[in-house]
């Protein structure tokens, strides 16, 4: 069975994002950036599966500029055995992504896509639900337990209420949520492996897919910043406050 691992190259967590001047967009110049935490636990937990027995091949793609090779050999070192990049230096945005995942993955014939459920700068969630709708597969979206049992796959997700468990035919997608594992810490030996594993490299034209924007985004803004808090002199003050200041009674 083979596994495709979609990988997005974004801001590193620990970075303080901040806002371009010309409030264009987010200023990445000379900024960390790494993989998208929820699509590392993504690779994380083909990897297992593949160490399990229950996969044969793990295969990383990801869509964007020439430096995202650098995160699919991140995704190499921690178990991928081969990847793809989907290379352009266009926008993209979830529909277009969705698209690019859906020709790569009829490419390669997969059995299931694990993706995170949201990359952490845009924080759209929304390509995986889109890249079923396009396959018309199956999905299971925030999984935090994972189980594949022959031509099914077991998915235990939170919901408001608790757990609950659904099962999906393969082929399917799923996507991730944080509770679902812990991924490994990449070591040297596997960072060297993984730069003779093969890197395979496309474009959105090879795979008859127009990216072009469908959303324009008009201004960026860095959110208010928190006013000081003040201290009252007894209750009936607060409750005055509350009542015609904060209007929330």
């Amino acid at each position: 069975m083979k596994v495709l691992v979609p990988v997005k190259r974004v801001v590193d967590y620990n970075v303080k994002v901040r806002v371009k001047s010309d409030q264009s967009g987010v200023d990445i110049a000379n900024v960390k950036m790494s993989m998208n935490p929820f699509d590392e636990i993504a690779v994380e937990e083909a990897t297992r599966l593949k160490e399990a027995g229950t996969v044969t091949e793990v295969i990383a793609v990801s869509c964007g500029v020439a430096q995202c090779q650098e995160t699919l050999r991140t995704a190499m070192a921690i178990g991928a055995d081969r990847a793809a990049l989907v290379q352009t230096d266009a926008e993209l945005q979830p529909l277009a992504v969705a698209k690019l995942l859906k020709a790569v993955a009829e490419k390669e014939q997969v059995n299931l896509v694990i993706l995170g459920k949201q990359a952490i700068d845009d924080d759209a969630n929304q390509t995986g639900q889109m890249l079923a709708a396009l396959l018309g597969w199956p999905q299971a979206t925030f999984a935090s337990k994972v189980v594949i049992e022959g031509e099914t796959a077991k998915v235990t997700r939170e919901v408001d209420g608790g757990l609950e468990t659904i099962s999906v035919k393969l082929p399917a997608i799923v996507t991730t949520d944080l509770r679902l594992n812990e991924p490994r810490y990449v070591t040297l030996p596997n960072i060297m492996k993984a730069k003779k594993k093969q890197l395979d490299t496309l474009t959105p034209e090879e795979l008859g897919v127009d990216v072009t924007p469908r959303i324009k985004t008009l201004k960026v803004s860095e959110p208010p910043s928190r006013k000081a808090g003040i201290k009252v002199a007894d209750v009936a003050a607060l409750v005055d406050k509350l009542k015609n200041e904060a209007k929330v009674i």
